[in-house]
């Protein structure tokens, strides 16, 4: 856990200061920009005040469940879930709340396991069936990265179809114009479909909108870094290649890279490569990947804020979206950078 030490090294004052700072002591004098200096720097390194720490067990929130939707096997091979769980968790350490982790089996769990809990947070897409069971055992519940039907649930995510128009918009702008697509096909309410998923479904609807939907250069399979090398194969076997490819995670695009680097085919200077996620080895890909940053860590901690206020009596729901962010990077042309007016 994070120490008023290391905070006060950062911010360059004492222990002393910061401690009085953080605990809304109202009679230290220091300029308001070094307060709030201190203030950031607590909040970027995560560190919770003792009254924080206590803030949830005093409230009630001593102990929390996480239900995933993924087998953990599943979940490490996705590093945009295991940001999300770790934000949840990190909050969680920092209010020295317990976790109790319940990944997906072909079974519903034992229902003491949610019962035993304060409140439960549901990760990722689950069936209205398993929605009603797991309202039916629980009081205080917060649904992460997915917002099930109806409004009654809080729920906080992305939005992952203005994320994808945003990248489509953006490319256009660089003058793309035979954008490919790989991604993966969802089940919904027991039917596997490509247009379950939103990306995908996004960028059809995008591209046929602006007249270069080309079905022949949109590929979908399952959701791994192998399916991504097999698909960009066969993109690159078409009759006409495209000019920029998007994938729907950074993991297809490290198999979007093999493949097009076997080939011999530049990045970006032939075929440029999009993506989403922004995991941390995005930026050390050859060329650094674009991608757009979909905020996990932040959608877990921002589960654990909204359950806290779950606990302490809240009643209305709040749906929460958080903003996505485009980063520019040399898997594609250069975005133009607006031309300075200084002399």
């Amino acid at each position: 856990m994070v120490t008023l030490k290391e905070i006060a090294k950062a911010v360059g004052v004492s222990s002393a200061t910061v401690s009085r700072v953080l605990n809304f002591d109202t009679t230290l004098s220091i300029t308001e920009k070094k307060r709030q200096a201190i203030i950031e720097t607590a909040e970027a390194l995560n560190y919770a005040t003792p009254r924080a720490r206590n803030r949830a067990i005093q409230q009630g929130l001593n102990k929390v469940a996480l239900v995933h939707f993924l087998r953990p096997d599943q979940e490490l091979i996705d590093p945009y879930y295991v940001g999300l769980r770790l934000g949840i968790e990190s909050r969680c350490q920092a209010m020295k709340i317990e976790v109790i982790k319940v990944y997906h089996t072909e079974t519903f769990p034992s229902p003491s396991i949610l019962q035993s809990a304060s409140g439960v947070i549901v990760i990722g897409r689950h069936t209205p069936a398993e929605v009603e069971w797991i309202t039916r055992h629980c009081t205080n519940l917060v649904f992460a990265d997915f917002a099930p039907v109806g409004d009654e649930f809080d729920s906080v995510r992305c939005d992952l179809a203005l994320a994808t128009q945003k990248l489509l918009q953006g490319l256009t702008d660089l003058d793309y114009r035979r954008i490919g697509f790989i991604g993966w096909r969802e089940e919904v309410d027991g039917i596997r479909s490509e247009m379950n998923e939103v990306r995908f479904r996004t960028y059809k609807q995008w591209m046929t909108a602006h007249g270069m939907f080309e079905p022949a250069i949109c590929k979908t399979e399952e959701n791994s870094e192998q399916s991504g090398y097999r698909m960009t194969r066969e993109l690159l076997a078409a009759k006409q290649r495209p000019d920029a490819i998007i994938a729907c995670n950074d993991n297809m695009a490290v198999g979007a890279y093999r493949a097009l680097h076997e080939a011999g085919v530049r990045i970006p200077g032939e075929i440029a490569v999009a993506s989403f996620n922004d995991i941390s080895a995005a930026q050390f890909l050859n060329p650094p990947l674009t991608t757009v940053r979909l905020p996990s860590e932040e959608i877990g901690e921002t589960a654990v804020e909204l359950l806290l206020e779950r606990v302490t009596g809240r009643t209305l729901a709040k749906h929460i979206t958080l903003a996505s962010e485009l980063k520019w990077r040399g898997s594609t042309r250069t975005v133009p950078q607006p031309v300075s007016t200084a002399k």
